[in-house]
Order: C-alpha cells, then sequence, then structure tokens
C-alpha cells in the first residue's frame, strides 16, 4: 500500500489534513485537489491506498487496546523514564482518562480515515472508470469503513456515525453520538455491500492483500457474532469456508514474511508492510515488542531502539499446555546477552530477519481461517450446544497446535475452552480485549481484571527496578468497559456526552 494520502477538512472539528508533496501543496485545506483529483481509475485507486494506508498507521499502535489492557501482556517497565507513563503506559495499568494522548489522537486518526473513505466513495460515482474495477473500489471502501467502525464502537460504545462528507466544517458542531445499534446496523449493511461487490480472489499479484469477499463475510460473521445474532454467524461463517482457505500447517507459516509464505492460504485480511527498502512502508513490531536493554539480542541489530512493550504475561505463558507448538513461536521468556540470561519475555511471532535496521517486513494479522473455525464453533455451541460440528472445527485448530481433541464437554465446558484456544491460537494479534468484553458483562469483566491486577501486583511478570505500583494501578471499574470520550473533542463539540465514569 503506498502512503498516498487524501487531503480534505476532517469531520468533528479535527481539521488536519494529509497530503503527498509530490502530488498537491496547498494550504486550504478544504479545496486541496477536490475538484481535480477522483477523475480516472488511477487517481481512485490512488485515493484508495491512502485509506489502506491510514488503516496501517492505525494498526501500529493497536496493541494498546487490544492486548494491553488485557491478562496477555504487560511492560518492561524503564525506572529512569516516566514519560509513557500518562500515555501509553496507562492502558496496561489501567489509568486511562479523558486527557490520555492515545485516546485522542485514535479517534482524531479513525474520523480522519472515515473522512477520507467516505470522499473517495462520493467522488467515485463520477470517476471515468469501467464498472469492474469501480465495484471492486467501492467493495473495499465499504470494507474498511466497516472495519474501522467495528473497532470504533468497541472502543468507545456510542460514536458518530459519518457517512458522508461535509463542505463546510460546521455542521460537524452538531454532530451527536449514534446509539451502538445504529452503528452496528451500519456495519453490517456495509459489510454485506462489500461481500456483493467484492471477488474472492483478485486476478493481479499487485493486488494480493486487498479486501476480498472473504474478508467482508468473515467481518461481518464477526459482527454477527459480538451482537449475539448466532444463527446469522453460523450461516454467514459457512460461506467463507467455501472460498478455499486453509490452516497453515505450520502455525509461524501465519506470519513469515518471505515471498511463498506472505498472504498465505489461512489469510483472509492483513495489514501490508513492506521493508528493506526507502519506501516507508515498513512494520517495526518487532523492535516495540523486544526488551529494552536487549540490544541486539532479539533484533540482530543493537542500534536498533527497543520498546519493551507489550511484554507476555506470567499468566498467558502458564496458560499453554504442554507441548504446545504455538508457544516457543508466538513468544520467549527470555533472551540471553553477552552470555547473561534475562527473566524478560517477549513477543516473538513477528520476529523474522530483515537487511535494515527497524524497517522489517512483517504484516499484522485481522483475520485468519482458525478465527473463523473458532468463531463458527463458539456460534454454533451458544445456539445448539457442543456438537460434533463444533468440536470438529475447535479440534481442527488444536490438531494444528499438536494438542489433543477435546470430547465430553458439555456447553459451559465448551465456551471455556473455545474461548481459552481463541486466547492462545490468536495471542499477540490484538483481539483479547475484545474476546474479554464480548463474553462479559462490565461488572464480570472489571472483577475478572481485578483479579489480573492483583496477581500482576503480587507478583509483577517483569522487574520494576522499585519503582512502586501506584494506588490507582491495576483498579478497574465496570465504566472502564469502554474508553473516554476524548475531552478535547468534548470542547470542540458541546453536543457530545461523556462516556459515564470518566
Amino acid at each position: 500500500m503506498k502512503n498516498t494520502a487524501i487531503i480534505g477538512i476532517i469531520v468533528l472539528g479535527l481539521l488536519q489534513s494529509s497530503c503527498s508533496e509530490d502530488f498537491l501543496n496547498q494550504t486550504d485545506p478544504t479545496k486541496v485537489g477536490v475538484d481535480v483529483f477522483y477523475k480516472n481509475e488511477a487517481q481512485v485507486k490512488q485515493a484508495l491506498n491512502g485509506v489502506y494506508s491510514q488503516v496501517q498507521a492505525l494498526t501500529n499502535t493497536s496493541y494498546l487496546f487490544g492486548e494491553f489492557q488485557t491478562d496477555n501482556t504487560t511492560v518492561d517497565l524503564n525506572p529512569s523514564d516516566r514519560g509513557g507513563a500518562g500515555g501509553w503506559e496507562a492502558f496496561e495499568f489501567s489509568t486511562v482518562n479523558s486527557g490520555n494522548g492515545e485516546i485522542a489522537s485514535v479517534w482524531n486518526n479513525y474520523y480522519a480515515a472515515l473522512y477520507n473513505n467516505n470522499l473517495t466513495l462520493e467522488k467515485l460515482a463520477t470517476a471515468t472508470i469501467a464498472d469492474a474495477p469501480k465495484k471492486e473500489v467501492e467493495g473495499q471502501l465499504k470494507f474498511l469503513r466497516a472495519y474501522l467502525y467495528f473497532n470504533l464502537v468497541q472502543y468507545f460504545g456510542d460514536v458518530i456515525i459519518v457517512t458522508s462528507t461535509l463542505a463546510t466544517p460546521d455542521p460537524a458542531f452538531d454532530l451527536v453520538r449514534s446509539p451502538q445499534a445504529a452503528v452496528w446496523a451500519q456495519i453490517e449493511k456495509d459489510l454485506k455491500e462489500a461481500a456483493d461487490a467484492l471477488p474472492a480472489t483478485y486476478t493481479s499479484a499487485s493486488d494480493k492483500g486487498r479486501a476480498t469477499k472473504g474478508a467482508a463475510l468473515s467481518l461481518l460473521g464477526k459482527t454477527y457474532l459480538v451482537t449475539k445474532k448466532y444463527a446469522e454467524a453460523i450461516t454467514t461463517l459457512k460461506q467463507v469456508t467455501a472460498l478455499g482457505y486453509a490452516l497453515n500447517a505450520n502455525y509461524a507459516d501465519n506470519f513469515d514474511p518471505s515471498p511463498s509464505k506472505k498472504n498465505g492460504v489461512e489469510s483472509i485480511f492483513e495489514i501490508q508492510y513492506q521493508g528493506d527498502n526507502d519506501l516507508g512502508e515498513w512494520s517495526t513490531f518487532e523492535y516495540v515488542f523486544a526488551p529494552r536493554v536487549s540490544k541486539g539480542a532479539v533484533t540482530g541489530y543493537a542500534s536498533g531502539a527497543n520498546g519493551g512493550r507489550n511484554v507476555p504475561t506470567n499468566d498467558i505463558m502458564a496458560a499453554y499446555e504442554k507441548g504446545d507448538l504455538r508457544k516457543d513461536i508466538s513468544l520467549k521468556p527470555s533472551f540471553t546477552l553477552d552470555g547473561k540470561v534475562y527473566p524478560v519475555p517477549y513477543v516473538s511471532k513477528y520476529n523474522y530477519p530483515h537487511t535494515i535496521v527497524g524497517r522489517t517486513n512483517t504484516n499484522w494479522p485481522i483475520l485468519r481461517y482458525a478465527d473463523v473455525l473458532l468463531m463458527l464453533a463458539e456460534s454454533i455451541n451458544e445456539q445448539s450446544g457442543p456438537t460434533a460440528e463444533a468440536l470438529g472445527y475447535l479440534n481442527q485448530i488444536r490438531k494444528r497446535a499438536g494438542l489433543a481433541d477435546l470430547e465430553g464437554l458439555d456447553k459451559t465446558t465448551f465456551k471455556t475452552a473455545v474461548l481459552n484456544e481463541r486466547r492462545l491460537e490468536l495471542a499477540f494479534e490484538n483481539h483479547r480485549w475484545f474476546d474479554l468484553k464480548r463474553t462479559k458483562t462490565p461488572a464480570e469483566w472489571a472483577a475478572f481484571m481485578n483479579a489480573h491486577g492483583a496477581m500482576e501486583r503480587a507478583k509483577p511478570t517483569v522487574d520494576r527496578g522499585n519503582v512502586p505500583f501506584n494506588s490507582t494501578d491495576y483498579v478497574y471499574t465496570e465504566n472502564e468497559y469502554y474508553l473516554p470520550i476524548p475531552a478535547p473533542q468534548i470542547l470542540i463539540n458541546t453536543k457530545l456526552t461523556q462516556n459515564p465514569g470518566y
């Protein structure tokens, strides 16, 4: 995906613009390029690539929400630098408030992407482009819009629905949050239309990695699962099983960025990255997740900056059954530097050789076929109990992991088993927070996370260097089931309401 950005005013008073210097360089963000661009297929696809690029940028910090604020990961805390305490560390220690800069960034950047998505959809209607590519572009844009809202509604609860652009900023100050039911209805609508418009595969190798019919149906099935429409989830997800996807024989192949394995048979949709060059499309997860003082022991480059974030917890390391082949691929319990073993765990599933320091080729998986099979197993169990079919889907995943089949489960124990399997199969892929919220009430979620927090306070996964816990660390309340609306947005638009408890 090229870093081609689309210029324009951003709704909700953000008034941000994004531009490509070799394309246009103007100062009025309400007029840049709108009337002279989007005229043909090449320009429309350039605009589409810009939306993909914005989704790519959002993915770079999604671990803060999907993993960091769960029982899966913690932080390799730096005692001498507490600069992240009020920002990204707050997601680990449950101290997020409405003034958190990461919260403001995620809100702003999601709506910036939605603006450019909507603008491209509007301009597509009058562009000179053949019906077939036009239909594909429209399907991809609707899939991406649904994906953005799929995350937003789970992050914040009620959110503002915008499906068209604004000619001037003024109407943005009258926008209000829509109920979650309306947001989910919009997601369903977009995904159904995307599934009808998108091909199962693309004929051009250069289009590999773009949203497909399988991606739209998989996310639609997940939407039905979240909203507890189990019959619809089963029907939709079974359509995905007929599209040619399969489990990789080797779990590690899902993350291997080598040309023969990237976007492989199990990949339904993943965020594309390309390293080993100067194009600006590389990923850095290997460095962000590497222990702080590991130098080149983990990444292979001593000059690279290591983040020490998203550290696997004692809890998840203990959750793997003996013989589970996924554990050694997904994480390492320690690293060795200059002959000394340091007991600092780290996520290893995105660690692969690369030729330029800090520029890795590794994609980020969003939807895998394993996820579809586990969603099918869960949906069938919720509707009909642990049938042989549901067990079959679950045991396919376990077999690949080198584990014995499960049998003799009732509905409750099956539900627990499939959620445990999701935790380990999809570990460190940003599913955990959504799974916990989907399967627990706010009160249950808070109690669960408080129990986890008590364990971390009693025995931290990583040594804190004599930095004490604050009294508010790992103290969860029901209102934290949703993130706060950024305080600056409420100041900009007084008609916005804050989530309770913030």
